[in-house]
């Protein structure tokens, strides 16, 4: 049976007036003297805002506030007018929270940059409660990275350490792994250290400064490399075919769950053949399930 999406936000932040947003609870003065309401503020001071309210059009101008609603007391006590907000499709709390994307560490490294350039070292490390020497590891974050392979990671929660691996790589071989990394959904150093290993010489830097995975013979090394190269080329192949067997598979679900609609159909095949019944209302489970997961992921 066809399914129609909503996603759970519009795609755009905007910039709304702090005077039209109404809170959906309130902020005590016991509150305000908790480490974390400091925190937020603190950091407020030094950085601005890092993630946006979410918030629900409430009619004639008006926002109800979703999430933020820490950040958003802090603004009306420090008088701020305008501030960035995501608008929500749903009037409930428990939308954003289920789906809440973390700050990445690609914006993360663009925040502090945007920060340095109006605050000292000292005062946003310390509103980020890290160390002068982790600030600068972050501010230097994207140092070789080249951008087409920063467009592919901007929104993924990667480990800075995995980008000092890619860092050893030419750009190509940076976008290369960087899809890898996207469509295989895994971020992790050890998994870019691994694509390193698996990278032919003449994809990296300085390959004289390399140093084979842990103690490979050199027919190993040969062998991670062709690997390597075979499983990018597959995925660039199921790339070029994706969109078009993902649209066969979603019409195909969809005419078959309209079959089994009518009840005399699915009683004829429920008796004579009950495990084939159960299998396709597995797939069309399936597929719906994951065509919405899709859907919400990348509003």
């Amino acid at each position: 049976m066809a399914t129609s999406i909503r996603t759970a936000f519009q795609p755009n932040v905007i910039t709304l007036k702090v005077a039209s947003l109404l809170p959906s609870s309130e902020i005590g003065p016991r509150e305000r003297t908790e480490q974390k309401y400091r925190q937020i503020e603190a950091s407020i001071q030094a950085v601005g805002i890092v993630e946006p309210l979410i918030v629900f059009p409430a009619g004639k101008g008006m926002y109800r506030v979703l999430d933020g609603h820490k950040r958003l007391n802090i603004l009306v006590r420090r008088k701020v007018d305008e501030v960035v907000c995501i608008i929500a499709t749903d009037d409930e709390t428990y939308t954003y929270n289920k789906r809440v994307n973390y700050l990445s560490p690609v914006a993360e490294h663009q925040m502090i940059l945007r920060a340095l350039k109006h605050n000292s070292e000292a005062a946003i490390a310390k509103a980020l409660a890290v160390n002068i020497s982790t600030l600068r590891k972050k501010r230097d974050l994207l140092v070789g990275i080249c951008k087409d392979a920063i467009e592919l990671l901007k929104d993924r929660r990667i480990s800075s350490n995995a980008f000092s691996v890619l860092r050893k790589m030419k750009p190509v071989r940076q976008v290369e792994v960087a899809q890898l990394m996207v469509s295989s959904n895994r971020c992790t150093e050890a998994f870019t250290d691994a694509l390193l290993a698996g990278t032919r010489a003449d994809m990296l830097l300085e390959p004289e400064k390399i140093k084979s995975a842990k103690l490979c013979s050199a027919d190993q090394k040969i062998g991670m490399e062709r690997e390597t190269d075979e499983l990018l080329r597959d995925l660039k192949s199921v790339e070029a075919t994706y969109g078009t067997e993902v649209l066969a598979l979603s019409v195909s679900c969809r005419y078959v769950a309209r079959i089994l609609a009518n009840s005399k159909v699915r009683h004829y095949i429920e008796g004579r053949f009950p495990d084939v019944l159960s299998e396709l209302d597995a797939v069309i489970a399936s597929v719906e399930s994951q065509l919405t997961d899709a859907a919400v992921s990348g509003a």
